[in-house]
């Protein structure tokens, strides 16, 4: 009983770990990419990782120094939330070039982990691409990046400092670029994306679509 009870401990905590990471990773829209087939063979590798470390602590005796009713605690912790770099370590090192690579049950893992992360990101680019397309469809460029930014900035409440500069910074290296409006909205949009989210992009986008595509009537002609 308590060997399950541990085993269940640990393959929650990978669950929980997994998840956290796809979502750290997937901020503008964390739940929708959570939703998708790679993300749960994503987060199923880091269960399985979890539980194959404790089978290997207990099959060792690691107990991290811990005595007494912690030692099995500490075990089930670093198992469920360290197992990646309990996994790290290398048996072995090839040289290949100039580079020493490490060889080891990681590196195996760490691959598939990276292919469900890609995997993810694919899945997330397309509904990124015809969100993004829809909102910022008749928007002006340079409308948009003179009041449409700092509109969603004071929508939102707790963006940090950094993040805000880092997003300025994005967008006006987006402005001295030569391309053409129409692609430059959209890429304005998916870097807010980004920040703001979809829901909180949408709803400054209507309540300025008006300012946001109009273009103002031309000089009449004194004669």
């Amino acid at each position: 009983m308590p060997e399950a009870l541990d085993l269940t401990a640990v393959a929650v905590l990978g669950l929980l770990v997994g998840a956290a990471e796809l979502a750290s990773r997937y901020r503008d829209a964390p739940q929708a990419a959570l939703y998708t087939r790679p993300a749960l063979v994503y987060i199923a590798l880091n269960v399985a990782a979890s539980v194959l470390a404790l089978a290997l602590i207990h099959g060792y005796g690691w107990t991290f120094n811990a005595t007494g009713a912690s030692a099995r605690w500490t075990q089930v912790l670093v198992a469920g939330v360290g197992a990646m770099a309990l996994f790290r370590s290398s048996l072995f090192t090839v040289r290949a070039g100039d580079r020493d690579i490490g060889v080891g049950p990681g590196s195996f893992l760490q691959i598939f982990r990276d292919a469900a992360d890609r995997e993810v990101d694919r899945v997330r680019a397309d509904a990124r691409g015809a969100t993004v397309a829809r909102r910022m469809e008749g928007i002006d460029y340079r409308k948009a990046y003179e009041g449409l930014v700092p509109y969603c900035l004071a929508l939102m409440q707790n963006v940090p400092n950094d993040e805000q500069r880092r997003l300025v910074d994005a967008l006006k290296l987006l402005d001295s670029e030569k391309i053409d409006d129409a692609i430059k909205v959209r890429i304005l949009g998916l870097n807010l994306l980004n920040v703001v989210g979809p829901a909180v992009l949408s709803a400054a986008v209507e309540t300025l679509r008006s300012e946001l595509t109009h273009t103002s009537a031309p000089p009449a002609d004194p004669n």
